[in-house]
């Protein structure tokens, strides 16, 4: 719980026991504030910077860390425009010999990804790092877009180690995410394949290159219904999609993820998310359903996450509204877990319906089928408009759901609660 904002994992039984987690997080900008001393921007497609000047009031230590900044800013200043000008040589040269595989790894999946937009925020001053001397570590802010030159650029916090060179301090090493919130990114540490389309960016490890093809054609597909649900704003720019092979799985946002875990999507700030999909179990038959249900998370969610447990079935319900595709509700994949959770331990509360993260896989199904049910009687009854509308109210306005149904539907939530959930009762019996 962080800012009063819930963060759940959420899940969805697929076909052979491939199950979607979302997960709903807070962004790398809720970081406490800390001083900035240099910071990079772009220019069309070259890195400036501007620089904080020395306070008169400085001790000799913060002196000389702060004159350590600046030049540590400089040399980021020309790795950024390095890479986005595609001169890897130049990338490296700011750096010890030692870092260079690294480095090649990400500039070769940033360059993959399209980068489009890299700028290096310097956090707070380097400090000394202890038993190494002429060693400093500094967090740098590193926000990116990929493919769209003029997106909002999404944020991500990186510990950087430098070794002091004169006026040209050498990198040492760069570090990886590990922030609580959102882990760290396939471009990190792995290397990429990518396929843009139109609506869409699908990356994957060479050795899953040969999937792409047919991904990004899913995706695109995928793309044209999400579209449909961005209740606030445009769509995404692009869709972010990482097809993560089982020790991707494991490393890619921190990894962990339920066994019966099949795919997720992630907030990554600056209106993003980016999801993830595991090639471990997932059947090409519901690739195309997870697909539509992630991706409308994707365009459907606020960034800064949506109010917790109560409204889990809405923003659910929705998404998997979107994966069903249109087909009549007979023939929705978990109705059998629907049935089966309604005629055992359901109160018959929309609420309540979240599973646990140790939930049995049929208690996962069902719960993700009682909220599209929901969401089904919802969109039959007022239309699909009024209800975005009333999911806009709700998620991201973050009203009270009886004031939302009030105010969308002009009808108290309480009798509405009791239509959904009879609903889900009749399709059920």
């Amino acid at each position: 719980m962080t800012d009063g904002v819930h963060q759940p994992s959420s899940r969805r039984l697929w076909p052979l026991w491939t199950v979607l987690v979302v997960v709903v997080l807070l962004l790398g900008c809720g970081l406490p504030a800390l001083l900035v001393v240099g910071v990079v921007r772009e220019s069309g497609d070259q890195a400036t910077v501007r620089r904080a000047g020395a306070s008169a009031t400085d001790d000799p230590a913060t002196a000389v860390a702060r004159g350590l900044s600046d030049r540590i800013t400089a040399q980021l200043q020309r790795q950024s425009t390095a890479l986005l000008g595609g001169d890897q040589d130049a990338y490296l040269a700011i750096a010890d010999p030692a870092a260079h595989t690294d480095l090649r790894r990400r500039f070769g999946a940033l360059r993959a990804l399209k980068v489009t937009v890299w700028r290096a925020e310097p956090s707070g001053l380097p400090a000394p790092i202890v038993g190494r001397p002429g060693e400093w570590r500094l967090l740098v802010r590193f926000q990116y877009c990929f493919v769209a030159p003029d997106c909002r650029p999404s944020p991500v916090l990186i510990g950087t180690r430098w070794r002091e060179n004169g006026d040209q301090p050498r990198l040492v090493a760069l570090e990886e995410s590990k922030s609580a919130e959102t882990g760290t990114r396939p471009w990190e540490i792995s290397d990429l394949v990518v396929a843009v389309g139109e609506r869409t960016i699908v990356a994957t490890t060479p050795a899953l290159r040969g999937k792409l093809p047919g991904l990004l054609a899913q995706a695109e597909a995928a793309a044209r219904v999400a579209d449909g649900y961005a209740v606030a704003g445009s769509p995404p720019d692009r869709y972010r999609i990482f097809y993560a092979g089982r020790t991707e799985w494991q490393r890619w946002y921190g990894g962990g993820r339920p066994q019966w875990t099949g795919g997720y999507a992630v907030t990554v700030g600056g209106g993003h998310h980016e999801v993830v999909l595991s090639a471990d179990g997932l059947p090409s038959s519901g690739t195309d359903d997870l697909l539509r249900h992630e991706l409308t998370h994707a365009a459907s969610l606020p960034e800064r996450g949506y109010p917790g447990k109560t409204t889990w079935w809405l923003v659910e319900g929705l998404a998997e509204f979107a994966g069903a595709g249109g087909q009549p509700v007979e023939r929705y994949e978990g109705l059998a877990e629907v049935r089966k959770l309604v005629r055992s331990s359901w109160d018959g509360r929309l609420e309540g319906i979240t599973p646990t993260d140790d939930a049995a896989a049929e208690r996962v199904g069902g719960s993700y089928g009682v909220g599209y049910l929901a969401v089904r009687h919802l969109v039959d009854r007022f239309g699909p408009d009024q209800l975005l509308a009333f999911f806009k109210a709700v998620v991201h306005e973050r009203k009270a759901l009886d004031v939302a149904a009030e105010q969308v539907f002009d009808e108290p939530w309480s009798t509405l609660h009791d239509e959904c959930v009879a609903y889900v009762r009749a399709v059920a019996a």
